[in-house]
């Protein structure tokens, strides 16, 4: 199984540097965005990236839900076993302002053994999250450990041997405050009134900015305490990064449920959480 799962980490890993490198052919040009139907912003890097990653993830046989994808019907998606999950550009805002806050988020996901309804029916056990602008890779499979990565790009090697190179998260940490990370593009109130909640445990707060799941990371590699999302986000938006922060010893939290997020739920929207 170990080596089944790292096996399919390493397909997910390939396809991600892949569109990393689409990804960055369209970002050094002068591109322009559109607007889709739920008015977030689309680039010809999102398509880009989308078409490269189902290419590559084709050969694993295993079906692909992807942001720019067609969505399957409930009751089809709800009988996959295993599936990718998958925002072939995490941030677009953040590329389109060109602050290289953006990532390409590719998860394995698994039936998580609950009964399957509209609230969900599976787990992420593999995750992904590349940063192309800075070559930095984060990856992770169940039970194998959670991974940061410099130049992962010069690096040809597969995921196992990856993990023996590469810095094991969470990494040493130096902070003397509780650090929260929050989001750049969507501040709300009740972010607001969780840094006062925390405040008031810890005494002083420090606060950081960061956009795409990168924030999810930030927890995970130990460089920030709490991300708290009470804003909208979408499944692909946070399932690598969930499973990143599973085997870092993080847990990503439903606020609704104050259970581990499911997923493939009959919205893909998610609910309202918090990774510690």
């Amino acid at each position: 199984m170990q080596e089944s799962l790292s096996a399919l980490v390493d397909a997910a890993i390939d396809a991600a540097l892949a569109a990393g490198k689409a990804i960055l052919e369209v970002y050094g040009t002068d591109f322009t965005a559109e607007q889709k139907a739920d008015r977030s912003p689309l680039t010809e890097a999102d398509k880009r990236a989308h078409a490269v990653i189902a290419r590559r993830l084709a050969a694993t046989g295993l079906p692909v839900l992807s942001e720019e994808g067609k969505e399957a019907p409930l009751a089809e998606r709800q009988a996959w076993q295993r599936y990718w999950l998958v925002d072939p550009l995490d941030g677009t805002k953040e590329f389109i302002k060109r602050n290289g806050e953006f990532t390409v988020n590719i998860a394995l996901m698994e039936r998580d053994g609950a009964p399957a309804g509209p609230l969900g029916s599976a787990r992420p056990i593999g995750g992904v999250l590349y940063v192309p602008v800075k070559d930095l890779l984060y990856f992770s499979w169940e039970a194998g450990g959670a991974y940061r990565q410099q130049s992962a790009t010069r690096l040809a090697h597969d995921a196992y041997e990856r993990s023996l190179s590469a810095e094991r998260l969470p990494v040493q940490s130096t902070r003397s405050a509780f650090t929260i990370v929050a989001s750049r593009s969507h501040p709300s109130p009740e972010t607001e009134a969780y840094i006062q909640r925390m405040e008031a445990e810890h005494g002083a707060v420090a606060l950081t900015s960061m956009g795409s799941a990168l924030k999810i990371c930030l927890v995970a590699e130990g460089a920030a305490d709490a991300y708290p999302r009470y804003a909208p986000t979408m499944e692909w938006d946070t399932a690598a990064g969930h499973a990143i922060a599973n085997e870092a010893g993080r847990k990503l939290i439903d606020i609704t449920t104050n259970e581990p997020m499911r997923y493939n739920k009959a919205s893909l929207v998610n609910n309202w959480f918090i990774v510690e």
